[in-house]
């Protein structure tokens, strides 16, 4: 008896939901991906599908320890492209190419998948080759080539994976793609042109120092900075350290 009344209290405190027949429920996830079971390459671009949201995650982080503001517009970018995305999808109302119990979205026309990625290969690609530094060193210039054809095969990949999980059509996937990659340029274009200029005066504004929010477009190869800036710091400070210790 005691059990019981124990039973029926605890079930007392739990909330009161209507019968699932009666309640259409919606789902948030996003990170739901289907493939057909047992199908390998279906898995493989079913975790392709997910690119996109690690990339937004590697956006924050390197936004918290960097603080730079080419990266914060790179990521505002992004996320103005999903918005864009948002926008047409509701203007075209055009639906997926099949029923599925659960959908991130209920129309399908641009991918955003597709839109995102290739838009983040565009943005990418005109960064390395115009905003990086360039020296003309072949091993140098390699590796820009090689990102150009990675990113590009991501996205490729991606797209594909949308149309055979059969997410969306072909003509869906295409037209994200294409309107990925105005956006990217034209995003680029606004950010190199109209926003670097006024960078330096960004990064003077108090609420920028106070954030530790940077200005790198004067250095030519941050990596390199980073690293001869950190080594001659350690160096600095083993001398300093060690005529403490002679003292």
């Amino acid at each position: 008896m005691a059990s019981a009344s124990a039973g029926a209290s605890a079930n007392a405190d739990l909330p009161e939901f209507r019968d699932d027949d009666m309640v259409k429920w919606k789902a948030i996830s996003l990170t739901h991906v289907d493939y057909p079971e047992g199908d390998i390459f279906g898995f493989l671009l079913a975790c392709s599908s997910l690119l996109p949201v690690f990339i937004l995650g590697s956006f924050f982080t390197l936004i918290i320890f960097r603080r730079d503001l080419h990266t914060i517009c790179y990521f505002a970018g992004l996320i103005l492209n999903e918005s864009v995305n948002w926008v047409t999808k509701h203007i075209i109302k055009e639906p997926r190419p099949r029923a599925r119990s659960v959908l991130h979205t209920e129309y399908g026309m641009p991918s955003s998948h597709s839109q995102f990625m290739w838009f983040f290969a565009t943005y990418l690609v005109f960064f390395l080759f115009i905003r990086v530094h360039r020296n003309n060193k072949f091993v140098d210039e390699l590796w820009k080539y090689a990102t150009l054809t990675f990113v590009f095969s991501l996205a490729t990949a991606v797209g594909y994976s949308r149309i055979y999980l059969g997410y969306h059509t072909f003509r869906q996937v295409f037209w994200g793609a294409v309107l990925g990659a105005i956006l990217g340029a034209l995003w680029f274009s606004i950010v190199q042109f109209v926003c670097t200029p006024f960078f330096p005066l960004i990064a003077a504004w108090p609420i920028s120092e106070y954030l530790m929010i940077r200005d790198s477009t004067l250095i030519p190869n941050v990596m390199w900075f980073e690293y001869t800036s950190h080594r001659t710091e350690s160096r600095s400070r083993l001398r300093k350290q060690g005529s403490w210790k002679s003292s």
